[in-house]
Protein backbone atom coordinates (compact mmCIF):
# COMPACT_ATOMS: atom_id res chain seq x y z
CA UNK A 1 0.00 0.00 0.00
CA UNK A 2 2.95 2.39 0.93
CA UNK A 3 6.93 3.04 0.19
CA UNK A 4 9.13 4.74 2.14
CA UNK A 5 13.12 4.62 0.91
CA UNK A 6 15.80 5.34 3.54
CA UNK A 7 19.00 4.39 4.17
CA UNK A 8 18.53 1.77 6.93
CA UNK A 9 21.17 0.12 7.17
CA UNK A 10 24.52 3.00 7.19
CA UNK A 11 26.18 1.47 4.03
CA UNK A 12 25.32 5.04 2.23
CA UNK A 13 22.88 3.18 -0.03
CA UNK A 14 18.88 3.80 0.26
CA UNK A 15 17.07 0.90 0.71
CA UNK A 16 13.11 0.03 0.30
CA UNK A 17 10.61 0.07 3.19
CA UNK A 18 6.49 -0.94 2.22
CA UNK A 19 3.72 -1.69 4.27
CA UNK A 20 1.73 -4.98 3.11
CA UNK A 21 -1.90 -4.74 3.84
CA UNK A 22 -3.33 -8.06 3.24
CA UNK A 23 -0.25 -9.69 5.22
CA UNK A 24 0.04 -7.42 8.45
CA UNK A 25 3.47 -6.70 8.41
CA UNK A 26 6.17 -4.40 6.62
CA UNK A 27 9.16 -5.74 4.60
CA UNK A 28 12.72 -4.10 4.47
CA UNK A 29 14.16 -4.72 1.25
CA UNK A 30 18.13 -3.74 1.60
CA UNK A 31 19.74 -2.10 -1.31
CA UNK A 32 22.38 -4.91 -2.81
CA UNK A 33 24.55 -2.23 -5.06
CA UNK A 34 24.43 -1.68 -8.98
CA UNK A 35 20.54 -1.11 -9.19
CA UNK A 36 19.41 -4.18 -7.29
CA UNK A 37 17.81 -4.94 -3.99
CA UNK A 38 17.94 -8.38 -1.61
CA UNK A 39 14.51 -9.95 -0.91
CA UNK A 40 12.39 -8.91 2.01
CA UNK A 41 12.78 -9.18 5.43
CA UNK A 42 9.34 -8.96 6.87
CA UNK A 43 8.37 -7.19 10.09
CA UNK A 44 5.09 -7.73 11.66
CA UNK A 45 2.67 -4.76 12.50
CA UNK A 46 -1.08 -4.06 13.35
CA UNK A 47 -3.89 -4.65 11.16
CA UNK A 48 -3.95 -3.46 7.15
CA UNK A 49 -0.93 -1.39 7.61
CA UNK A 50 -1.67 1.53 4.58
CA UNK A 51 1.18 4.24 5.10
CA UNK A 52 4.53 4.22 6.13
CA UNK A 53 7.41 6.64 6.78
CA UNK A 54 11.25 5.96 8.13
CA UNK A 55 12.56 9.18 10.27
CA UNK A 56 15.16 8.50 13.34
CA UNK A 57 12.31 8.80 16.21
CA UNK A 58 14.83 8.58 19.00
CA UNK A 59 17.96 10.45 18.18
CA UNK A 60 20.24 7.54 17.90
CA UNK A 61 20.85 8.34 14.32
CA UNK A 62 19.38 5.18 13.06
CA UNK A 63 15.91 5.91 10.80
CA UNK A 64 13.32 3.94 12.38
CA UNK A 65 9.63 2.64 10.87
CA UNK A 66 6.56 4.56 11.63
CA UNK A 67 3.26 3.05 10.20
CA UNK A 68 -0.76 3.70 10.16
CA UNK A 69 -2.66 0.05 10.87
CA UNK A 70 -5.62 1.29 8.81
CA UNK A 71 -7.95 -1.74 10.31
CA UNK A 72 -5.98 -2.08 14.29
CA UNK A 73 -6.84 2.38 14.74
CA UNK A 74 -2.58 2.78 15.90
CA UNK A 75 0.26 3.61 14.89
CA UNK A 76 2.92 1.37 15.29
CA UNK A 77 6.59 2.71 15.54
CA UNK A 78 9.65 0.17 14.85
CA UNK A 79 12.99 1.18 16.17
CA UNK A 80 16.22 0.52 14.45
CA UNK A 81 18.48 -1.45 16.65
CA UNK A 82 21.06 -1.39 13.62
CA UNK A 83 22.54 -3.48 10.32
CA UNK A 84 18.64 -2.85 8.94
CA UNK A 85 16.67 -4.84 11.73
CA UNK A 86 13.85 -3.52 13.55
CA UNK A 87 12.34 -4.32 17.26
CA UNK A 88 8.97 -5.34 17.85
CA UNK A 89 6.59 -2.51 17.07
CA UNK A 90 5.57 -0.44 20.22
CA UNK A 91 1.65 0.68 19.19
CA UNK A 92 -0.47 4.10 19.73
CA UNK A 93 -4.14 4.54 19.89
CA UNK A 94 -5.39 6.89 17.09
CA UNK A 95 -8.81 7.57 15.39
CA UNK A 96 -10.70 5.22 13.41
CA UNK A 97 -9.09 3.66 10.23
CA UNK A 98 -5.57 6.01 10.53
CA UNK A 99 -4.17 5.73 6.65
CA UNK A 100 -1.81 8.06 6.19
CA UNK A 101 1.31 9.13 8.26
CA UNK A 102 3.92 11.90 8.22
CA UNK A 103 6.77 12.65 10.64
CA UNK A 104 7.80 15.56 11.56
CA UNK A 105 9.02 17.73 13.61
CA UNK A 106 6.30 20.13 14.83
CA UNK A 107 7.27 21.92 18.14
CA UNK A 108 10.60 22.75 17.42
CA UNK A 109 12.45 20.09 19.70
CA UNK A 110 14.39 18.36 17.66
CA UNK A 111 12.15 15.59 18.28
CA UNK A 112 10.28 14.13 15.82
CA UNK A 113 6.60 13.99 15.72
CA UNK A 114 4.03 11.91 14.52
CA UNK A 115 0.87 13.00 12.45
CA UNK A 116 -1.78 11.23 11.11
CA UNK A 117 -5.03 11.15 9.12
CA UNK A 118 -7.73 9.22 10.74
CA UNK A 119 -9.61 8.79 7.69
CA UNK A 120 -13.03 7.66 9.41
CA UNK A 121 -12.88 9.64 12.36
CA UNK A 122 -13.02 12.97 10.00
CA UNK A 123 -9.53 14.47 11.87
CA UNK A 124 -5.80 14.82 11.67
CA UNK A 125 -3.47 13.37 14.99
CA UNK A 126 -0.52 15.04 16.23
CA UNK A 127 1.77 12.40 18.57
CA UNK A 128 4.05 14.41 20.01
CA UNK A 129 7.69 12.72 20.73
CA UNK A 130 8.31 12.21 24.40
CA UNK A 131 12.11 11.58 23.43
CA UNK A 132 13.85 8.27 23.32
CA UNK A 133 11.42 7.13 20.69
CA UNK A 134 8.10 7.18 22.54
CA UNK A 135 4.63 9.18 22.04
CA UNK A 136 1.89 11.48 23.88
CA UNK A 137 -1.39 10.61 23.53
CA UNK A 138 -2.47 12.15 20.02
CA UNK A 139 -4.76 15.90 19.76
CA UNK A 140 -7.09 15.39 17.27
CA UNK A 141 -8.28 18.48 14.55
CA UNK A 142 -11.37 18.22 12.47
CA UNK A 143 -10.94 17.89 8.75
CA UNK A 144 -12.99 17.25 5.69
CA UNK A 145 -14.35 14.26 5.22
CA UNK A 146 -12.65 11.21 4.53
CA UNK A 147 -8.51 12.22 5.29
CA UNK A 148 -6.93 10.12 2.91
CA UNK A 149 -3.24 11.85 2.51
CA UNK A 150 -0.96 13.92 4.98
CA UNK A 151 2.04 16.34 4.43
CA UNK A 152 3.09 18.40 7.11
CA UNK A 153 5.77 21.36 5.92
CA UNK A 154 6.20 25.22 6.30
CA UNK A 155 3.37 26.90 4.05
CA UNK A 156 3.61 30.61 5.76
CA UNK A 157 7.37 31.27 6.32
CA UNK A 158 7.29 31.73 9.97
CA UNK A 159 9.85 28.47 10.95
CA UNK A 160 6.72 26.03 12.01
CA UNK A 161 5.65 23.16 10.28
CA UNK A 162 2.36 22.89 9.00
CA UNK A 163 -0.36 19.87 7.92
CA UNK A 164 -1.66 19.67 4.46
CA UNK A 165 -4.46 16.88 4.35
CA UNK A 166 -6.53 15.82 1.39
CA UNK A 167 -10.13 14.69 2.13
CA UNK A 168 -11.08 12.09 -0.27
CA UNK A 169 -14.63 12.68 0.97
CA UNK A 170 -15.19 16.03 0.39
CA UNK A 171 -12.79 16.69 -2.93
CA UNK A 172 -10.64 19.08 -0.99
CA UNK A 173 -7.66 19.72 0.80
CA UNK A 174 -7.37 20.67 4.45
CA UNK A 175 -4.59 23.56 5.54
CA UNK A 176 -3.97 23.83 9.91
CA UNK A 177 -1.35 26.30 10.18
CA UNK A 178 0.81 25.65 13.56
CA UNK A 179 0.23 27.99 16.51
CA UNK A 180 3.19 27.16 17.84
CA UNK A 181 4.23 24.27 20.57
CA UNK A 182 2.93 21.58 18.04
CA UNK A 183 -0.74 22.81 18.50
CA UNK A 184 -2.60 24.14 15.19
CA UNK A 185 -5.45 26.23 14.23
CA UNK A 186 -8.40 25.35 12.78
CA UNK A 187 -8.65 24.22 8.91
CA UNK A 188 -8.73 26.06 6.05
CA UNK A 189 -10.45 24.18 2.94
CA UNK A 190 -9.38 24.41 -0.31
CA UNK A 191 -11.59 22.53 -3.64
CA UNK A 192 -9.68 20.39 -5.49
CA UNK A 193 -10.98 17.37 -7.84
CA UNK A 194 -12.69 14.27 -7.51
CA UNK A 195 -11.25 11.71 -4.87
CA UNK A 196 -8.00 13.34 -3.98
CA UNK A 197 -5.88 10.03 -2.82
CA UNK A 198 -2.26 11.89 -2.44
CA UNK A 199 -0.52 14.98 -1.69
CA UNK A 200 2.66 16.29 -1.45
CA UNK A 201 3.71 20.22 -0.95
CA UNK A 202 6.36 21.31 -2.79
CA UNK A 203 7.82 24.82 -4.46
CA UNK A 204 7.07 24.44 -7.82
CA UNK A 205 7.26 27.92 -9.14
CA UNK A 206 10.79 28.98 -7.45
CA UNK A 207 9.28 31.56 -5.17
CA UNK A 208 10.28 29.95 -2.04
CA UNK A 209 6.86 29.56 -0.81
CA UNK A 210 5.78 25.73 -0.96
CA UNK A 211 2.94 24.98 -3.19
CA UNK A 212 0.22 22.05 -2.96
CA UNK A 213 -0.03 19.09 -5.59
CA UNK A 214 -2.79 16.53 -5.92
CA UNK A 215 -3.70 13.99 -7.38
CA UNK A 216 -7.40 13.46 -8.24
CA UNK A 217 -8.13 9.78 -8.77
CA UNK A 218 -11.49 9.83 -10.50
CA UNK A 219 -11.16 12.60 -12.21
CA UNK A 220 -7.68 11.82 -14.09
CA UNK A 221 -5.73 14.44 -13.29
CA UNK A 222 -3.59 16.40 -11.23
CA UNK A 223 -4.14 19.14 -9.38
CA UNK A 224 -1.29 22.30 -8.96
CA UNK A 225 -2.01 24.96 -5.76
CA UNK A 226 0.02 27.68 -6.21
CA UNK A 227 1.03 29.55 -2.57
CA UNK A 228 -0.24 33.19 -2.88
CA UNK A 229 1.72 33.85 0.13
CA UNK A 230 1.05 33.53 4.67
CA UNK A 231 -0.34 30.07 3.68
CA UNK A 232 -2.89 30.73 1.52
CA UNK A 233 -3.40 29.40 -2.41
CA UNK A 234 -5.08 29.60 -5.00
CA UNK A 235 -7.47 27.36 -7.56
CA UNK A 236 -6.07 24.51 -8.39
CA UNK A 237 -4.31 23.97 -12.40
CA UNK A 238 -5.11 20.41 -13.47
CA UNK A 239 -2.97 18.23 -15.73
CA UNK A 240 -4.58 15.06 -17.27
CA UNK A 241 -2.91 12.06 -16.26
CA UNK A 242 -3.40 8.13 -16.35
CA UNK A 243 -6.55 5.94 -15.32
CA UNK A 244 -7.38 6.44 -10.94
CA UNK A 245 -4.07 8.25 -9.85
CA UNK A 246 -3.16 7.37 -6.59
CA UNK A 247 -0.01 8.26 -5.88
CA UNK A 248 2.06 11.91 -6.55
CA UNK A 249 5.95 12.84 -5.39
CA UNK A 250 7.43 16.43 -6.72
CA UNK A 251 11.12 15.80 -7.50
CA UNK A 252 13.25 17.29 -9.89
CA UNK A 253 14.20 14.73 -12.49
CA UNK A 254 16.00 15.99 -15.20
CA UNK A 255 18.36 18.39 -13.03
CA UNK A 256 17.31 21.76 -14.46
CA UNK A 257 16.87 22.76 -10.37
CA UNK A 258 12.77 22.95 -11.15
CA UNK A 259 10.35 19.95 -9.30
CA UNK A 260 8.33 17.59 -11.48
CA UNK A 261 5.69 15.49 -10.88
CA UNK A 262 5.97 12.08 -10.75
CA UNK A 263 1.99 10.36 -10.00
CA UNK A 264 1.15 6.70 -10.05
CA UNK A 265 -1.89 5.76 -12.10
CA UNK A 266 -3.52 2.35 -10.60
CA UNK A 267 -5.99 2.02 -13.95
CA UNK A 268 -3.33 2.65 -16.21
CA UNK A 269 -0.27 0.58 -14.63
CA UNK A 270 1.76 3.07 -15.42
CA UNK A 271 3.71 6.31 -13.93
CA UNK A 272 3.78 9.30 -15.72
CA UNK A 273 6.27 11.88 -15.69
CA UNK A 274 4.88 15.62 -15.88
CA UNK A 275 8.25 17.80 -16.51
CA UNK A 276 8.25 21.27 -14.92
CA UNK A 277 8.40 24.55 -17.74
CA UNK A 278 8.80 26.90 -15.17
CA UNK A 279 6.58 29.60 -13.18
CA UNK A 280 4.74 26.03 -11.70
CA UNK A 281 3.21 25.25 -15.17
CA UNK A 282 4.18 21.44 -16.13
CA UNK A 283 4.14 19.59 -19.84
CA UNK A 284 2.52 16.32 -21.12
CA UNK A 285 2.76 13.28 -18.91
CA UNK A 286 5.30 10.67 -20.29
CA UNK A 287 4.29 7.79 -19.18
CA UNK A 288 6.22 4.36 -18.25
CA UNK A 289 4.20 1.03 -17.61
CA UNK A 290 4.50 -0.60 -14.31
CA UNK A 291 2.91 -3.47 -12.83
CA UNK A 292 -0.78 -4.29 -11.84
CA UNK A 293 -1.96 -1.34 -9.85
CA UNK A 294 0.42 1.13 -8.82
CA UNK A 295 -0.97 2.58 -5.62
CA UNK A 296 2.35 4.60 -4.37
CA UNK A 297 5.76 6.29 -5.27
CA UNK A 298 8.90 7.53 -4.42
CA UNK A 299 11.95 9.08 -5.76
CA UNK A 300 15.09 8.82 -4.95
CA UNK A 301 18.47 8.14 -6.21
CA UNK A 302 19.00 4.26 -5.67
CA UNK A 303 22.06 3.53 -7.40
CA UNK A 304 24.40 6.24 -6.72
CA UNK A 305 24.45 8.04 -10.29
CA UNK A 306 23.20 11.74 -9.00
CA UNK A 307 20.10 10.68 -10.83
CA UNK A 308 16.71 9.94 -9.40
CA UNK A 309 15.01 6.82 -9.93
CA UNK A 310 11.47 5.79 -9.00
CA UNK A 311 10.26 2.90 -7.28
CA UNK A 312 6.76 2.19 -7.29
CA UNK A 313 4.40 -0.46 -5.15
CA UNK A 314 2.08 -2.45 -7.45
CA UNK A 315 -1.26 -3.54 -4.78
CA UNK A 316 -2.14 -6.40 -7.43
CA UNK A 317 -0.33 -9.70 -7.72
CA UNK A 318 2.47 -10.78 -7.82
CA UNK A 319 3.14 -7.80 -5.07
CA UNK A 320 6.16 -6.25 -6.33
CA UNK A 321 7.67 -2.96 -6.12
CA UNK A 322 8.86 -2.07 -9.67
CA UNK A 323 12.30 0.04 -9.68
CA UNK A 324 12.83 2.59 -12.71
CA UNK A 325 16.29 3.56 -13.41
CA UNK A 326 16.93 7.41 -14.81
CA UNK A 327 18.91 6.72 -17.98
Amino acid sequence: MSVAIADVNSDNKPDIVVANQGSNTVSVLLNAGSSTFNAPTNFTVGGNPFSVAVVDVNSDSKPDIVVANFGGGTVGVLLNTGSGTFTAETTYTVGTQPYSVAVVDVNNDNKSDIIVANYDSNTVGVLLNRGSGSFHAQTTYAVGSYPYSVAVIDVNSDNKPDIVVANDGDSTVSVLLNAGSGTFNAQTTYAVGSYPYSVAVVDVNSDNKPDIVVANAADNSVGVLLNTGSGTFYAQTTYAVGIGPQAVAVVDVNSDNKPDIVVASSGSNNVGVLLNTGSGAFNNQTTYAVSSNPRAVAVVDVNSDNEPDIVVVNYDPPYTVSVLLHC
